[in-house]
């Protein structure tokens, strides 16, 4: 790094003519090379069986993934544990202690989110939060500088942890064999546990930390404990396993469970406006990931403020709770009385997909952008310009895969409410509008190609949605 080169991401913002078009710019690469290197072999390999049967275990039999190495862990510690995190949090932390976990959702003093995580309540004055860097840089910097009496401790996810090793492993077992897969591992029945919530069992003679949990809608449980233990729990996963027809994740089918549940996993985070949040962004280095990650697809608007988004938009609503003061209460309470984007499932029309992969592939002239299954998330920040029939932005879409569960191209989208309805028709455009001349050289140059989709629920599975009601209703 040369002498006048920028420092901080404040310091970036303000050397370049748009900071859209910086993001824009910075490395892409196929789905394939990014999670592998989250999920690295020889632990976790990219298929195990082929990633539609491992996509089919968790509504067929029983699905086991590796989390153990794509998200940080970060500890917080102290008397101000809950008093740091209630300040960060739209979330109530009523009636929160040992043995409950939840999704946690930080926003900017604009309403916008800034990340999520799981929180998980390990003892009175102990944390852990389980999630993607952005949103750990965020809680870093305010138990930094602000007055709280926490300790902070980072685990960094496992490609760029210098300790070679993580301080917790983590599987998730989902499907219907799921729940006899336990019990045959714990010598009995399995307590009731509520959703969100764990207890200690043993497994292999070893003590585990056993949450309700689903990434999809099948019913599931999360399994971690001490990175020691990694091998007995995987050792006795896997024994068991063979009787219940247990399929092991490869990162493939892993990454696209977020397009089964309708977790929309990586909005933009919305701290690069705001005089408020300077402070925050001279504090972020050059290196961090809000300065080092992509933005691409093509939705293109020279405001990175367009890129922003609301928890109302991703269905939050149950989880904002105005018992408690926190960053972003104010823009909230305002904009809950405004109309919102309703996230939907865009399911894409096949026989545009067929004539997408010819253009990408055997047409003459400039082909589309290829369409990499089963996901195709090329940028982390990848946001798809949806239309209405005569052309005018309606939405966006992310997050693009595949799912042999219902053999169907899907995104997730969110749209203005008036297209928000199931059945109606819109447009997906794939590829960037500038047939990727702001992404180079990082993806190959291309015409962007209209797609038809069909708006459906979230979640698109009839079983997910079922399960997630009897959760709601459990609660």
């Amino acid at each position: 790094m040369t002498a006048n080169a920028p420092r901080s991401l404040q310091e970036l913002i303000d050397s370049v003519p748009s900071i859209v078009d910086y993001l824009f710019a910075n490395q892409k690469s196929a789905i394939t090379p990014y999670v592998t290197l989250l999920q690295p072999a020889p632990h976790v390999l990219p298929e195990f069986t082929n990633w539609r049967d491992e996509q089919r275990s968790w509504w067929e039999s029983v699905g086991l993934s590796d989390q153990t190495f794509h998200m940080v862990n970060l500890w917080v510690r102290g008397r101000d544990a809950v008093r740091l995190l209630e300040y960060l949090g739209v979330n109530s932390f009523k009636n929160f202690g040992p043995g409950k976990a939840k999704q946690f959702v930080a926003c900017a003093p604009s309403g916008h989110i800034v990340g999520d995580a799981i929180l998980y309540c390990i003892e009175p004055e102990t944390m852990v939060l389980v999630g993607a860097d952005m949103t750990m840089n965020w809680i870093k910097y305010h138990a930094e500088t602000g007055e709280f009496d926490v300790r902070i401790e980072e685990d960094p996810l496992f490609a760029l942890n210098p300790a070679g090793r993580r301080t917790l492993y983590r599987f998730e077992i989902e499907g219907p064999n799921a729940t006899p897969l336990l019990e045959t591992l714990i010598g009995g029945p399995v307590p009731d546990i509520k959703f969100f919530n764990f207890v200690e069992l043993r497994i292999a003679g070893r003590p585990v930390w056993v949450m309700r949990h689903s990434m999809t809608g099948s019913p599931g449980f999360e399994l971690s404990g001490p990175w020691e233990d990694r091998e007995a729990v995987l050792g006795a996963l896997l024994d068991a396993g063979q009787r219940f027809g247990l399929r092991r994740l490869g990162p493939l089918a892993y990454f696209t469970n977020a397009l089964e549940s309708g977790w929309f996993a990586a909005p933009l985070p919305a701290i690069y406006t705001g005089e408020e949040l300077r402070p925050y962004r001279e504090w972020l280095p050059v290196t961090s990931a809000e300065a080092t990650r992509a933005i691409g697809g093509s939705f293109y608007s020279p405001n990175i403020a367009d890129y922003y988004v609301t928890p109302y938009e991703l269905g939050y609503e149950r989880i904002i709770k105005f018992d408690h003061e926190f960053i972003g209460r104010a823009a909230l309470e305002r904009l809950r009385e405004q109309p919102h984007r309703k996230k939907v499932t865009l399911v894409w029309n096949v026989d545009d997909v067929l004539a997408l992969m010819r253009a990408a592939l055997f047409e003459e002239g400039t082909p589309a952008k290829y369409l990499d299954l089963p996901v195709a998330q090329y940028a982390v920040w990848k946001y798809d310009r949806v239309q209405n029939q005569q052309g005018e932005l309606i939405g966006i879409s992310q997050w693009t895969g595949y799912l042999a569960t219902e053999r169907k191209v899907v995104s997730l989208g969110l749209v203005d409410e008036a297209y928000a309805t199931p059945g109606t028709e819109v447009v997906v455009v794939w590829g960037e509008l500038d047939g990727g001349e702001r992404s180079q050289p990082w993806i190959e140059r291309h015409r962007p190609f209209e797609v038809r989709a069909t708006v459906a629920p979230v979640p698109l599975s009839k079983v997910a949605q079922e399960y997630w009601a009897r959760v709601k209703a459990h609660h």
